[in-house]
């Protein structure tokens, strides 16, 4: 019974296993993203960023803390008194030798040299550069998303073709298979069909294998286990030679992406930690106040064996007149870094400008080459029919059909090629310049 039940868990695990599921282009990001380690670990920054805030705005209000201990101290004599004219000492106090202390402080601070103020606002500027960095990311994610998609697409694309052409070559041997029993054709007219059907093979077998690595990463993209087998539903096609304008594209990548927004909030939390590592050259300014409850208490005299409570109130201020420049050394880190963050934002801006350039130029291309490679396909499909009907009537030999058969699965793959290439290119145009992609 038990072995029964295993071999049934056994055929189900695999039955779920050899379900094909089929994915559009949209749902393969939306789970993807949901299921994405990366993204979680970025959340994970993000919490981590605003919690660091909540922790400076904390300081800046009042701190209440409450203390509690014991003391067990060593057995003395009394405290007594003696009198010339007394026969006995005078006892005055008995020793207490075990001490219980409760203290319970407020403490406010008034000023901190703009160093808590600066550290909350640096905080903050942190935390939306976070969030920018986080946006940035999750495009980042489904653009490699969208790029395994794509390239499944054309494992598949490649893998009919080869399949197609195969078909081809097969009915082209049996053909000539006839014509050699007629004597139409020699024996090395078979034999050349032979070893292109061989080639093919060796070729599908290569293709068949692409496709199966495609579809691992493409699973892995999304978080799919890498054996499910998948398929992909791919959208409908939009070439178009419209695109805007270049200037425009930069000016639209200047203002839009997420990198340059997060690392310009660097800069400003630069500045802000630059001022708060100032700080130390003002004076601090705090109010305290403790409330005691203690056995004996210090402040009652004589000392008494029992609980009393008692208060105080003040005013603390602080100035560090001379440490060796310490705060001088402080502030020249910040000041050093600010520069450090100030340069990386121009070299960001430098390396969007050239990365919109050469993804612009690439997709202009890659318009070109479609049209190029549609002609192709025609041409060589023509160049198919034609010689193909040729060999039929003995009018071509076979290493013309060999080629026309090479020529046409050549240019259907540089198509394939082409239209895959166009549309991530076309997508790393619109990340390039800040847009959404998902």
């Amino acid at each position: 019974m038990k072995k029964s039940f295993v071999l049934i868990l056994l055929f189900l695990t695999g039955s779920l296993y050899a379900q094909v599921k089929e994915l559009t282009l949209e749902e393969s990001i939306r789970i993807g993203l949901s299921s994405s380690k990366n993204l979680i670990i970025s959340n994970s920054k993000l919490n981590a960023a605003s919690a660091k805030t909540d922790e400076i705005t904390s300081q800046l209000l009042p701190q209440l803390k409450f203390s509690a201990s014991y003391t067990r101290l060593s057995d003395i004599p009394p405290f007594e008194v003696v009198m010339p004219f007394l026969p006995q000492p005078i006892l005055i106090q008995e020793p207490i030798l075990n001490s219980y202390n409760l203290r319970l402080s407020l403490q406010q601070p008034i000023f901190t040299g703009f160093r808590l103020s600066s550290l909350r606002s640096a905080a903050k500027f942190s935390e939306d550069a976070v969030k920018f960095e986080y946006s940035a990311e999750v495009n980042e994610e489904a653009f490699q998303i969208i790029s395994a998609f794509w390239n499944y697409h054309r494992a598949k694309k490649v893998k009919q073709s080869v399949e197609e052409n195969l078909k081809s070559i097969k009915a082209h041997v049996e053909d000539t298979k006839n014509f050699l029993e007629n004597g139409l054709v020699t024996i090395n007219d078979l034999l050349k069909l032979e070893v292109q059907h061989s080639t093919l093979e060796l070729k599908l077998i290569e293709a068949i294998n692409n496709e199966s690595i495609a579809r691992t990463l493409f699973n892995k993209s999304v978080g799919l286990p890498l054996a499910q087998q998948t398929d992909i539903i791919p959208p409908q096609i939009n070439i178009s030679e419209e695109m805007s304008n270049y200037d425009q594209l930069i000016s639209e990548a200047l203002s839009n992406r997420n990198e340059l927004k997060s690392i310009d909030l660097r800069v400003k939390a630069s500045k802000e930690n630059l001022r708060a590592s100032r700080s130390g050259w003002f004076p601090s300014l705090a109010l305290y106040s403790n409330y005691y409850y203690a056995r004996p208490n210090q402040r009652i005299m004589p000392a008494k064996d029992k609980f009393d409570d008692t208060w105080d109130v003040g005013v603390s201020f602080n100035w560090d007149l001379w440490t060796w420049g310490y705060h001088s050394a402080q502030a020249e880190q910040s000041e050093q870094l600010l520069i450090q963050t100030q340069t990386k934002l121009d070299q960001l801006k430098e390396n969007i400008e050239v990365e919109v350039y050469n993804n612009y130029l690439l997709l202009t291309a890659s318009y070109n080459k479609i049209e190029v490679s549609r002609k192709n396909v025609e041409y060589a499909e023509e160049n198919y029919r034609i010689t193909k009907e040729k060999y039929s009537q003995q009018l071509a030999t076979s290493t013309d059909l060999i080629d026309a058969e090479a020529s046409l699965l050549q240019a259907e793959t540089e198509l394939t090629n082409s239209i895959v290439e166009y549309n991530l290119l076309k997508v790393r145009l619109e990340k390039a310049v800040g847009r959404r992609i998902y």
